[in-house]
């Protein structure tokens, strides 16, 4: 870890975001165009990785997180931190044989013929070594970092600090950002990876959840000498998805192997329970007999049955084309806010759904990229704070498959495997059935009718909460721009003050910067107490 030091980790990190506070504000007061705003945030992203690298640790992940938030983010922002990797220098030998010998209380020659010094993987958490145990088995050895609970406690207060500022000082698009649940998913999940004992639970879990279904390989576990610390598994060869030349050469077709992943990760999606909420390439991989290889599982996530049954309809909506029922599901899961006009997005879901891969290479894909950023943004749309680590799984499967089946439709791809996985619950067809009678012409007629009949008192409705929405938030951001110039203006006295040896002048103006940041804080709270009144339901 490059720098362990809690004071230089926090000063660092919170020099950063009152550098960004400032400059958001001093825009705001300038009212600069949106060109130049969109430089700024391309400056904020790139000098956010530059501190994230620097510090490494619980940052990075951080970073990774917010790089899948192109609902609240710039995409000058994102576009800066999205290919953020968890890879760091290994520690030294001597640190890690410590750790080792103190878990086991003994020598290593007890329990391995040999461990290579080496580490084979190093994350910002743990490192992983090879060796090989008394009966000749081969076996990785994940150990935790030395000194790493002391480097995530600080990183912890850290983010405490700076999520409440941000909670609390910062206009954030469409203002519905839980930071509070945010933090609490993250530390839930970072306190769960520290602990080994906790990832050597949920390997039994998961091996017991696949244990019919034999195209998945989970490693096995060495109980006996795993701790809290340290996790001894089955040593695992196996071939990177990314690797083209590879893949090719195997027996299972590209298109199979997409499917494959598919049988693996729906279920995860679709059951409540525990879901892989870090699969990227190095933690997917393919046996050279086609079999999908899942390793560590120190990040995880927990699926809601409540929810799993919104994400049931919701692919069962799109499989048959029911678009109004999607809308319907994306209400309830709290993707689409209280606002959105269903019409508008059913026909936006149509035109996306019916998208053609094939057309990707007639087009700039940054371009497009951009655009569908632009989209989210404008949208009334967000990621409820609960499927943060749910999205990151499901986006990072969906670029592996994309890269092994880049001409077939995804829609196609996934089909056959949830109708399969549909037989397994013993669900009925019959409900597939129904809902693709639904997104039938006839039904669209009843459905456009009573939509119609009902759309005058929703129209009302939505314009009357959207106008005192936007009148009252308007109130708060002028009286907060207000005070904000009346502490800049005070403080800026008390310069004056002390260049000029006028102790009146600073003694009055040091009142004024005081009552404006009392002020600017009392406004600060005020908003927040009517955000939670007006979007209660939003902010989930």
């Amino acid at each position: 870890m490059k720098t362990k030091n809690k004071l230089v980790r926090m000063s660092k990190v919170l020099s950063l975001v009152f550098g960004i506070f400032f400059q958001i504000y001093w825009y705001k007061i300038l009212r600069k165009p949106q060109a130049e705003w969109d430089k700024l945030w391309g400056r904020f992203g790139a000098r956010f990785r530059q501190t994230l690298f620097e510090l490494e640790g619980l940052l990075i992940k951080l970073g990774q997180i917010l790089s899948t938030r192109a609902d609240l983010l710039p995409p000058s922002f994102i576009s800066q931190i999205e290919d953020l990797t968890d890879k760091v220098p290994p520690s030294e030998w001597s640190e890690i044989e410590g750790i080792l010998e103190k878990e086991w209380g003994n020598s290593l020659q007890q329990h391995f013929q040999s461990i290579e010094k080496t580490a084979i993987a190093s994350a910002s958490i743990g490192e992983v070594y090879k060796g090989m145990i008394q009966d000749g088995t081969e076996v990785a050895i994940k150990v935790k970092r030395p000194n790493i609970d002391s480097i995530v406690e600080t990183d912890f207060r850290i983010l405490s600090i700076v999520f409440w500022l941000v909670d609390h000082l910062v206009p954030l698009p469409k203002g519905l950002m839980n930071f509070k649940v945010l933090f609490k998913e993250v530390k839930q999940v970072i306190k769960r990876e520290l602990d080994y004992s906790e990832e050597l639970n949920t390997i039994f879990t998961f091996k017991e959840r696949f244990k019919e279904m034999d195209i998945v390989q989970i490693p096995a576990v060495y109980a006996e000498l795993s701790t809290s610390n340290v996790l001894v598994m089955e040593w695992v060869e196996g071939l990177r998805l990314t690797n083209n030349e590879a893949i090719n050469q195997l027996p299972v077709s590209r298109q199979e192997l997409a499917q494959r992943l598919l049988k693996v990760f729906l279920p995860q999606w679709m059951e409540p329970g525990t879901f892989h909420a870090d699969p990227h390439p190095g933690n997917v991989l393919v046996s050279k007999e086609g079999k999908i290889i899942l390793l560590d599982f120190g990040m995880v996530g927990e699926l809601s049955k409540k929810d799993a049954g919104y994400f049931q309809g919701l692919i069962e909506s799109f499989l048959a084309k029911n678009y109004p029922k999607a809308v319907e599901c994306l209400f309830q899961l709290g993707v689409l806010l209280p606002e959105a006009e269903s019409r508008t997005i059913e026909r936006i879901l149509a035109e996306f759904i019916t998208f053609q891969p094939a057309h990707l290479k007639e087009m700039d894909l940054l371009a497009l990229k951009l655009e569908i950023n632009d989209l989210i943004q404008s949208l009334p749309i967000q990621i409820p704070t609960r499927f943060v680590f749910l999205g990151r799984s499901v986006v990072t499967i969906e670029g592996i498959i994309r890269n092994l089946a880049p001409e077939a439709e995804l829609l196609e791809l996934g089909k056959p495997v949830f109708m399969e996985w549909l037989n397994t619950q013993g669900n009925n067809k019959w409900l597939f059935v129904w809902q693709w009678l639904q997104s039938q012409p006839v039904f669209k007629i009843f459905h456009s009718v009573n939509e119609f009949l009902n759309a005058p008192q929703k129209m009302e409705q939505l314009k009357e909460v959207e106008q005192r929405r936007q009148f009252q938030f308007t109130m708060y951001e002028n009286k907060k721009k207000q005070l904000f110039q009346l502490t800049l203006f005070g403080v800026t006295g008390i310069a004056v003050g002390f260049y000029t040896a006028h102790d009146l002048i600073w003694e009055v103006s040091a009142g004024v910067a005081a009552a404006g940041c009392v002020g600017y804080f009392i406004c600060c709270y005020r908003l927040k107490k009517w955000m939670k009144y007006m979007h209660e339901k939003r902010r989930i």
